[in-house]
């Protein structure tokens, strides 16, 4: 079980480097920007944020998905 949590702050590239298992979740919630630049640059909450997704939900089900692993 991995000690790590995510938060809003978190970079989003950051998560799914470290995460891959995470993918899924990004892809429930309709944040498709795994791939895309800003991931490199914004934050989970700032993207959460301009696509109009609940990132308190979002922290909740990432961090519930890596710690399953």
């Amino acid at each position: 079980m991995s000690e790590e949590k995510i938060t809003k702050e978190t970079p989003i590239a950051q998560i799914v480097e470290k995460h891959p298992e995470t993918v899924d979740v990004f892809a429930k919630h309709g944040l498709h920007c795994i791939g895309c630049a800003a991931s490199h640059f914004e934050n989970l909450g700032q993207g959460c944020e301009a696509h109009g997704i609940d990132a308190d939900k979002m922290v909740k089900d990432l961090n519930e998905a890596i710690a399953k692993k």
